[in-house]
């Protein structure tokens, strides 16, 4: 089973967003503090519609407990526009955990050294996208690996 995590997000909205994708494909969302919004924030909850019951969600007080949570060899994929390797070229695995930063300024660069990193091919002229259309193209190419080797 895949994960998604947000590291330190920070609109609400997104974040919603990424707990709608989370619940549509059935797998659990990790959000790691601080966030720029709080739990109850009515854009989160309004951006997630009533999708909630559905979202598996674990919130982790700093980046080393969502670290020590971790099982045994997981493995931690970060996202970033400054990723070593395209996101197609990629070979998911269950277990997978898709790790993206806040959106004012993506991953701490200590972060992105320490774990493989993708990017996402942008051949226009934008440098970056939506953090929640990022996680979807990611998750469900992800998705659509895994499942293609499942059948």
């Amino acid at each position: 089973m895949l994960h998604l995590v947000l590291y330190q997000p920070e609109i609400p909205q997104n974040t919603g967003n990424v707990a709608r994708t989370a619940a549509a494909l059935g797998v659990p969302l990790h959000l790691i503090r601080p966030l720029g919004f709080r739990l109850g924030d009515p854009r989160l909850r309004r951006a997630g519609l009533d999708y909630w019951p559905h979202v598996r969600l674990f919130v982790h007080d700093t980046w080393e407990a969502f670290l020590g949570s971790l099982p045994e060899g997981a493995r931690v994929l970060a996202f970033s526009a400054r990723g070593e390797k395209d996101l197609y070229e990629a070979e998911f695995r269950e277990g997978d955990y898709l790790l993206f930063g806040p959106e004012t300024r993506g991953l701490p660069q200590e972060i992105l050294d320490a774990l493989p990193s993708l990017r996402i091919p942008m051949p226009g002229p934008v440098r970056s996208l939506n953090l929640a259309v990022a996680v979807g193209v990611a998750a469900y190419e992800a998705y659509r690996q895994l499942s293609s080797r499942r059948a």
